[in-house]
C-alpha cells in the first residue's frame, strides 16, 4: 500500500522494530530499513533483512556509490524512525548529516514520524524538550513515548510506543483504512473553570484515553478533530487538535467542527463553573471565613450534540465516569442524554491518570463488559466498533 523507510537507531528497544516491520508488511506496506551504528548494537542486519524482505542500508558511502542517499530519501511515502534515540533526535533538530540516517532525514521530502525511546531523565532533559519543540515546528510527527518500566530499574516516560501503536500512527498519516473519508470529532482531557486569575475548578483527567481514541480512529483512516482541554500527553499523529480550557469553549469548538460522521465525548467536563470570576486573586483574610463560591451549571456538551436536529453525527458516543453502580448509571445516562452509546468505567481506583482502563460498552442492544486493558487497546477496540457501525 505504501513505501516505508524505517530508520532503526541505537536503543535497547530496537528489537521491537522487527515486530513493527512484520506488522507493516502484514498491512501491505513495503519496508526499506536503514540501520544506524547504534541500532546495530541491538539488532542485526540479517534479522531486519529477513523480516523486511529488503536490503538493509547502513553505510552512507556504500549507499552513495550504489543508489545514492537522495534516491533513498525520495522513494518513501513516509519515513519512520523507530526507535528514535536522543542522539538522532538531536541531530535532526540541528540539521546534522554525518551518517546515512541523518543525511536521508535531512534530504527527504516525505513526512517523518518519530517514535522516541530513551531513559526518562533524557526525555525530560531541557535539550531533548527543545529538540522536540523544534522538530514539531517543522512538521515532524510524534508517536509516544509511553510510560512504563525501562531497561534500567526505573520507570517513567521514555518507553518506545508498542509496534501496534506505531503502525496505527503510520496508517493515520497515510489515511488508509475503513474510516477513510469519514470525519470524527473527539473530546479529551479536563476543562478548567476559572475562580480567579490563579485558581480553577478541574478534575484528574489526564487525557490519555481520549487522545488514544483519536489516534486509533485516525489509524483507521478517519479525519479526526480532537478538542482537548489542558493535558500533558503529546498530540496524536495525523490529528487536528483544537485546544480549549473551559466547557463553554469546548462546546463552541465541537459545534465549529461539525458536520461529522461520529463524535466521541471522552473529556471529563466540569459540571459547574463559578458564577462570578474574580478579576484579582481572592485573598485569604486572617480570622475571616473562607469565601463562598456560587456555582452555575456548565452546558451539557454530550446532550447538546446528541439532541441536535441539524448536523447531528450519525453516531454519538458518551463516557460515564462513575464510582458506584457503574452500569445502571450509564444506562440511565444514555437515555437521558439521547446518545447512541455510553462507554462506562469505574474511576474509584487509579483509572484517571493511569495507563489502563476497564470499561462497559452500553448500547441499545445491551452491555458489553470489556476486561481491564491498556488504554490504547480500549481505544483500538472502540475505534473498530465505530468503523463497523458507520459501515
Amino acid at each position: 500500500m505504501a513505501n516505508l523507510l524505517l530508520i532503526v537507531s541505537g536503543s535497547v528497544a530496537a528489537y521491537k522494530a522487527l515486530e513493527l516491520v512484520r506488522l507493516a508488511r502484514r498491512a501491505g506496506h513495503a519496508v526499506t530499513p536503514i540501520l544506524t551504528a547504534g541500532g546495530a548494537r541491538f539488532v542485526t542486519k540479517e534479522a531486519l533483512a529477513g523480516i523486511s524482505g529488503a536490503r538493509v542500508h547502513d553505510d552512507l558511502w556504500a549507499a552513495e556509490a550504489e543508489i545514492g542517499h537522495i534516491r533513498l530519501a525520495r522513494a518513501p511515502d513516509l519515513v519512520v524512525v523507530a526507535p528514535a534515540s536522543a542522539d538522532l533526535l538531536a541531530k535532526m533538530a540541528a540539521g546534522l548529516a554525518d551518517d546515512l540516517a541523518s543525511t536521508v532525514l535531512l534530504a527527504t521530502r516525505a513526512p517523518v514520524l518519530v517514535a522516541p525511546a530513551m531513559n526518562p531523565a533524557m526525555w525530560a532533559h531541557p535539550a531533548t524538550v527543545a529538540n522536540m519543540k523544534a522538530l514539531a515546528s517543522r512538521g515532524v510527527h510524534l508517536v509516544g513515548p509511553e510510560e512504563g518500566a525501562m531497561a534500567e530499574p526505573e520507570s517513567g516516560p521514555g518507553r518506545l510506543a508498542e509496534p501496534p501503536a506505531i503502525l496505527a500512527a503510520i496508517e493515520a498519516l497515510l489515511h488508509h483504512g475503513p474510516l477513510a473519508g469519514r470525519h470524527v470529532v473527539v473530546t479529551s482531557g479536563p476543562t478548567h473553570e476559572n475562580i480567579d486569575p490563579v485558581r480553577y475548578i478541574a478534575n484528574r483527567s489526564s487525557g490519555r484515553q481520549g487522545h488514544a481514541i483519536a489516534a486509533a480512529l485516525a489509524a483507521l483512516g478517519a479525519r479526526v478533530t480532537l478538542v482537548s482541554g489542558p493535558v500533558a500527553v503529546p498530540d496524536p499523529a495525523g490529528v487536528t487538535v483544537v485546544r480549549i480550557e473551559s466547557a463553554r469553549q469546548m462546546l463552541a469548538a465541537v459545534e465549529a467542527a461539525l458536520p461529522a460522521d461520529a463524535a466521541v465525548f471522552a473529556a471529563a467536563v466540569a459540571d459547574f463553573r463559578p458564577t462570578d470570576v474574580g478579576s484579582q486573586k481572592i485573598k485569604k483574610v486572617p480570622g475571616a471565613p473562607p469565601p463562598e463560591i456560587a456555582l452555575t451549571l456548565n452546558p451539557d456538551i454530550l446532550a447538546t450534540i446528541a439532541q441536535r436536529q441539524v448536523q447531528r453525527p450519525a453516531l454519538v458516543v458518551g463516557f460515564a465516569a462513575e464510582t458506584e453502580s457503574v452500569v445502571p448509571h450509564a444506562q440511565d445516562k444514555r437515555l437521558r442524554k439521547g446518545c447512541d452509546w455510553i462507554v462506562a468505567n469505574d474511576v474509584s481506583g487509579d483509572v484517571m491518570g493511569g495507563a489502563e482502563n476497564a470499561v462497559h460498552l452500553v448500547t441499545e442492544a445491551g452491555v458489553e463488559d470489556w476486561p481491564r486493558l491498556p488504554k490504547a487497546e480500549v481505544a483500538r477496540r472502540l475505534a473498530t466498533r465505530i468503523a463497523e457501525s458507520l459501515a
